[in-house]
C-alpha cells in the first residue's frame, strides 16, 4: 500500500543537487577552519624544528587545497545517485584531488630543499661542504619533482576510463622506463641519469670555478637538464649535464679554493736576481690577497736573448690570485724600470767594419776608434 504524502517527501533530483551544493559549501568552510587550527597547533609544537616549520609555511596553500578537495570528495561520495552531474563531478574532484596531492608533495620537497639550504650557507670563506650539500640537494630536488609529477600524471590517467590502460602501463614502468620512447627521448633520459651522477659523484658543485671550453667561469645553477656557468664578463654559458660526464674539464675548486698563481718576466742576463727576490718577497707580504703559503722567485728558462723569471704566489681563491698576479706584475716592472733599467730585455748586435784596401794606416786607426766607441744597440 503506497502512502502519497510520503512519496511527496522524497527529494527530487533538483532538491538533491541543492542539498549537495549546500553540504559541499559547509564542508569547505569546515575543512578550512580545521586546516587553519591544525597548522597553528603544528607550528607551536614544532617551533624549533626548521624542517617542519618551513613545511607549514611553504606547503600551507597546497595542503589547504588538499583538505578542501578531500572534504568535497566525501560529500560527493555520500550524495544520492540521482544527483545531477554526480558522475562528472566525481571525476573532476578525483582528478583535482590527485593534482593537489602532487602539488602538496612537491611543496614538501621544496621545503626540505629550502631548509637544507638555510642550514648550509655557502656564502662563507670555507664553503666546500656547504657547496657539496647544496649541489646534491638541488639536483635531487629536481629529480624528485620529475618523479612525483610523472606519478601524479599516471594516477590521473588511471582515473579516466579511456586512458586507464595507458596510465597503468606508465605506472608499471616505474615512471622512468616509460620515457624511453625512441631516439627523441634519449637526451632527456641521459640528462636525468647524468644529474643523478653529478649529485652523488659531484664532479661539479654550486659556485665551483671551472674552465669549460676555454672559458673561465663559476657554476651559477644546476638544473635537471643543464648547468649555467657564469663567465667572468657576466655572460652565461649553458652546458648540458651529460657534457660534464662525457668530456674533460678543469675544476679549480674541487677539493679546495686555494690556488697558486704565476707571473713570468723576460729580463736581461745582468739583472740582479737577489735584489728582485727581495723586492718580490716584500710585495707579497704587503699584498692583502696573499695567503702566506707560497712566495718564490726562480729563473726557469733562458734563450739567446734573455732569461725567464717566474714568480710563484698563492691565494685563497682564483679571484684573489688573479688580482695578486696583476699587482705583482705591475710593481715588479715599475721596480725594474726605476732601479735596474739595464735589466730590461734588449737586442744585441755587432757591426764589423773592414777598412778599404786603398786607405792609409791613419784612416784604419780612425775607423777602429769609431768601432770601439760605437754604442751597443738595444
Amino acid at each position: 500500500m503506497e502512502i502519497p504524502y510520503l512519496n511527496n517527501l522524497q527529494p527530487g533530483p533538483l532538491q538533491s543537487g541543492l542539498i549537495v551544493v549546500v553540504a559541499a559549501v559547509l564542508a569547505i568552510l569546515l575543512a578550512m577552519i580545521v586546516h587553519r587550527i591544525g597548522i597553528v597547533l603544528l607550528r607551536r609544537l614544532v617551533r624549533n624544528r626548521p624542517f617542519t616549520t618551513n613545511a607549514t609555511h611553504i606547503a600551507f596553500r597546497a595542503s589547504q587545497v588538499c583538505v578542501v578537495l578531500f572534504a568535497v570528495r566525501l560529500v560527493l561520495t555520500a550524495a544520492p545517485d540521482d544527483t545531477p552531474g554526480l558522475r562528472s563531478l566525481s571525476y573532476v574532484s578525483t582528478v583535482a584531488l590527485i593534482v593537489a596531492l602532487t602539488w602538496c608533495v612537491m611543496k614538501c620537497i621544496e621545503s626540505i630543499s629550502t631548509t637544507i639550504t638555510q642550514l648550509n650557507p655557502y656564502d662563507v670563506a670555507d664553503n666546500l661542504k656547504a657547496r657539496r650539500i647544496l649541489t646534491q640537494t638541488r639536483v635531487l630536488t629536481r629529480s624528485a619533482y620529475f618523479i612525483v609529477g610523472l606519478l601524479g600524471l599516471a594516477f590521473v590517467l588511471l582515473t579516466l576510463p579511456g586512458a586507464r590502460q595507458f596510465g597503468a602501463s606508465l605506472l608499471a614502468s616505474a615512471g622512468v622506463a616509460g620515457l624511453v620512447a625512441g631516439i627523441a627521448a634519449r637526451p632527456v633520459l641521459g640528462n636525468f641519469i647524468a644529474g643523478l651522477q653529478i649529485a652523488f659523484s659531484q664532479p661539479i658543485r654550486i659556485d665551483d670555478v671551472l674552465i669549460v671550453d676555454g672559458q673561465w667561469g663559476r657554476v651559477e645553477e644546476i638544473t635537471g637538464t643543464f648547468v649555467v656557468v657564469r663567465i667572468w664578463d657576466e655572460r652565461r654559458m649553458i652546458v648540458p649535464l651529460q657534457w660534464f660526464i662525457e668530456n674533460p674539464f678543469e675544476n679549480w675548486t674541487h677539493t679546495s679554493s686555494t690556488i697558486l698563481g704565476t707571473v713570468f718576466l723576460w729580463l736581461d742576463f745582468n739583472v740582479p736576481v737577489a735584489a728582485l727576490r727581495t723586492e718580490f718577497e716584500r710585495l707579497c707580504k704587503a699584498a692583502p690577497q696573499w695567503d702566506g703559503r707560497v712566495c718564490g722567485l726562480q729563473v726557469t728558462d733562458s734563450n739567446e736573448r734573455a732569461m725567464q723569471i717566474r714568480m710563484l704566489v698563492s691565494a685563497q681563491n682564483s679571484g684573489s690570485a688573479f688580482d695578486l698576479r696583476c699587482a705583482i706584475r705591475e710593481s715588479m716592472i715599475a721596480f725594474i724600470a726605476e732601479h735596474h733599467p739595464e735589466a730590461l730585455p734588449r737586442l744585441r748586435s755587432s757591426l764589423d767594419l773592414v777598412a778599404p784596401a786603398s786607405s792609409t794606416p791613419a784612416d784604419a786607426e780612425a775607423q777602429d776608434k769609431i768601432i770601439d766607441g760605437a754604442p751597443m744597440q738595444r
